[in-house]
């Protein structure tokens, strides 16, 4: 037997050994799924968790740092000291939060720009989101870019980009790489209801699941895509379905309760880092500001966004859940909250005080210079 047909005896001994996937049945999960409650009951959380006493708090002031440091943002944009728009998670706080508070710390994160509170607990300071979105020279990126378009690898964050949906293939990339060099962590890429309708998602997701890559996808049903309603651009009425088409499980979970979003992440984290695959997870929950600051929202029915913010705040929520369950009292949490004011108080100065890049810095950076040198101006240009 000669070289070639050894290694083809090789190929074909590794081809019969891959155990065959079993016939697919849906698997959507609704254990941590919004629940209706009693008339005139006022919402709380999840009662089943394996949070210890002082996760619960740190849960609480990841919660408010992110409330606080998006209000402090908005102060700044009106004053005129931000550079390009503000985009808030004014309602919807839990989701990022508790689903990134459930992953290790050598896991990756990629977020969209309504999900500061994921990059807050991977470990960005408050003053490095004040620089970034003022463009200081002292930013993350140094004035090229702004909001949360940077990333830190140290940290596990995957800085995202605007194309929506292009992070779920490059996660998938990530982590196919990871698998490679015999690296075990698991990604989790967050997407909207309106970028799940793109191809990139398609492609990205589709590649995860035949790879059984260990990928969550966190899908943000908040209601609207810029100012489309979600039923007007996918057809289905929970879009955990759609990881049927994939042949992965998912779940459905209450977007505004973070003990359930935490819960719902670490039972997925769990089961993609064992090798079952990509999970999808459907976060029910509620955009109670605009796209953008600059989105007046003249698209919303009356009175809806005043019901969210009176019924379903998910801070709200959890607060009450902290007192009613004595993991805290009223004055232990308004210690908390000062200390995040303090926090913002400091870092704000401090990325106020950052001037601003020097315009030659534009060149540096923007490809790897011990590789390629910086694009300045052509003397023929200059006159």
């Amino acid at each position: 037997m000669d070289q070639a047909e050894r290694n083809n005896g090789g190929r074909d001994k590794r081809r019969r050994r891959r155990v065959p996937r079993p016939r697919f049945q849906m698997r959507v999960s609704t254990k941590y799924a919004p629940r209706k409650v009693e008339d005139g009951k006022p919402l709380s959380c999840s009662t089943e968790t394996t949070l210890k006493p002082e996760q619960h708090l740190d849960l609480y002031r990841y919660l408010k740092l992110t409330r606080l440091v998006e209000e402090r943002l908005v102060n700044l944009y009106r004053q005129t000291k931000v550079v390009g728009g503000v985009f808030r998670s004014l309602g919807q706080e839990a989701t990022a939060v508790g689903s990134a508070y459930a992953l290790q710390p050598q896991d990756f994160v990629t977020p969209l720009i309504r999900d500061l509170g994921a990059v807050l607990v991977k470990g960005i300071r408050p003053r490095d989101i004040f620089a970034q979105y003022m463009a200081k020279a002292w930013g993350p990126s140094g004035g090229k870019d702004l909001n949360i378009h940077f990333g830190d690898m140290q940290k596990g964050f995957i800085g995202p980009i605007s194309h929506l949906g292009d992070m779920i293939p490059v996660m998938t990339g990530i982590l196919l790489g990871a698998r490679m060099q015999k690296k075990k962590f698991v990604a989790v890429a967050y997407i909207g209801d309106g970028g799940m309708s793109t191809g990139a998602f398609h492609e990205g997701l589709n590649f995860a699941a035949v790879q059984r890559l260990p990928l969550i996808v966190i899908a943000e049903h908040n209601h609207y895509a810029y100012s489309t309603p979600t039923s007007l651009q996918t057809a289905v009425r929970d879009l955990a379905e759609k990881a049927a088409g994939y042949g992965i499980p998912a779940h459905i979970v209450d977007g505004n309760d973070v003990v359930a979003c935490y819960e719902v992440t670490r039972q997925a984290a769990e089961y993609a880092r064992r090798g079952g695959g990509a999970v999808l997870i459907e976060a029910k929950t509620y955009r109670r500001k605009g796209h953008a600051e600059h989105d007046d929202q003249r698209y919303i029915a009356p009175g809806e966004i005043e019901w969210w913010e009176k019924n379903n705040d998910p801070i709200d929520r959890y607060e009450r859940y902290l007192l009613e369950c004595n993991l805290a009292t009223k004055e232990k949490l308004d210690a908390i909250v000062e200390g995040v004011v303090r926090e913002i108080d400091e870092d704000c100065a401090w990325a106020e005080s950052s001037p601003m890049p020097e315009g030659e810095q534009a060149v540096y950076g923007v490809f790897d210079n011990n590789l390629v040198p910086p694009a300045f101006r052509p003397k023929v240009l200059e006159g």
